[in-house]
């Protein structure tokens, strides 16, 4: 079946924070809306079918995960990634930001380092410092036109666990907002590291199923299967199939020890029944969807090859980060010679553009905004054109 990703249904009136929320968030009705990571495009057919269906029984009660549920996750994972996990090592949460707050709070005390690699999606930062943590971070490498654009500092990702006596990493994989999709050599060598120092990584592997062609996502343990005993992977469907109402995540870790203790934090939050409504629809687009997964990929992929080459004939002085994972493009503004606020200023007052600024994911963002391309076509050629026109006035 094929689909069409040119034609997006209006999502006015439904609740949706992307599209209805503008003025209350500070914004003009008339900026386009590409920030927040929530797709324009409607979820597979065959998700809204099995709500539907199971809407019609009529139960919304208390609900768990049951055996059904648990093969169609781990059989996504073994034939989408080639990796096995073990259905006993899954625990569902209302979000993976939720499970990383979680994993925080089991698995550190008040004072404790946790190390993020910045510049990084800004909960990480959040849930650290809200609760009591130190915050430590590695900054990324960005080298423009490099392949790839941004890499590890490894040796300094090493000293500041050493110096610091890091207890947990919160990794990025693929990261958000820079794009990457790290290599099986980069993942081993962070995890190797964490484990002679006897760090626990959390690995937020959110848009592990959006890869662009001539790249391969490499799950964390099967990079480094010897850090199974102090590691926590979060997955969801939620980026994937456009899904993040539905609050709906799947967090696999490996080690009895360690599952106990992130239940027993879940239980202190009273994170119980999982939403039946988000179980339903994550077996659905697990069994059901990859073939509108890849026609979505490939549509994204379009959207990036428009990009680049409008920017390389119309705004050469803008540079578009490489994007291999994510359908976020992180997009470089230096060369307009702006200080943070009057980039941001300037993107949301003159180019009439909703976006993420930079300086929202720590590090040396701030000459960088972050555009969602998970959207018509379009869509991308209007805020182009916008660009043009703003950067030329």
């Amino acid at each position: 079946m094929r689909y069409d990703f040119d034609r997006v249904p209006s999502r006015e009136g439904v609740y949706a924070i992307k599209h209805g929320n503008a003025e209350k968030m500070g914004h003009a009705p008339d900026e386009l809306p590409m920030w927040v990571a929530d797709m324009d495009f409607p979820s597979p057919p065959s998700v809204a079918e099995a709500i539907c269906d199971y809407a019609r029984r009529g139960f919304f009660g208390y609900s768990e995960a049951m055996d059904d549920y648990y093969d169609a996750a781990t059989g996504w994972f073994a034939r989408r990634h080639g990796v096995e996990y073990g259905r006993d090592w899954l625990v569902t949460t209302p979000g993976v930001v939720f499970a990383i707050n979680n994993a925080v709070l089991a698995y550190t005390e008040p004072g404790d380092a946790v190390l993020i690699q910045t510049p990084v999606y800004y909960p990480f930062a959040t849930v650290v410092s809200r609760n009591g943590r130190k915050l430590v971070t590695n900054e990324l490498v960005y080298t423009p036109g490099g392949k790839p654009e941004y890499t590890i500092d490894l040796e300094d990702f090493e000293r500041k666990i050493a110096d610091n006596g890091v207890k947990l990493f919160v990794l990025c994989s693929p990261h958000n907002p820079v794009g990457r999709v790290w290599t099986r050599d980069e993942h081993a060598a962070m995890g190797e590291i964490c484990l002679r120092h006897g760090v626990i990584v959390v690995s937020d592997e959110i848009h592990c199923d959006l890869i662009m062609p001539g790249h391969k996502h490499i799950p964390f343990l099967a990079a480094c299967p010897d850090a199974a005993g102090s590691a926590v992977v979060c997955t969801a469907p939620s980026k994937t199939f456009s899904l993040a109402g539905l609050q709906t995540s799947n967090i696999w870790i490996p080690d009895e020890r360690m599952r106990r203790r992130f239940r027993s934090q879940l239980a202190c939050a009273a994170a119980g029944s999982a939403n039946i409504l988000g179980l339903i629809a994550c077996k659905a687009a697990y069994e059901t969807g990859e073939e509108w997964l890849d026609q979505v990929i490939a549509y994204i992929q379009g959207n990036v090859d428009l990009a680049r080459g409008f920017l390389a004939s119309e705004l050469p002085q803008l540079h578009m980060v490489e994007l291999q994972g994510t359908y976020l493009v992180w997009m470089d503004f230096s060369a307009l010679g702006m200080e943070t606020q009057e980039l941001n200023d300037f993107i949301q007052h003159e180019a009439k553009l909703w976006l993420d600024a930079g300086s929202m994911f720590g590090g040396q963002g701030d000459q960088f905004q972050r555009l969602n391309f998970a959207c018509s076509r379009s869509t991308v050629e209007e805020a182009l054109a916008r660009l043009k026109s703003a950067i030329n006035k």
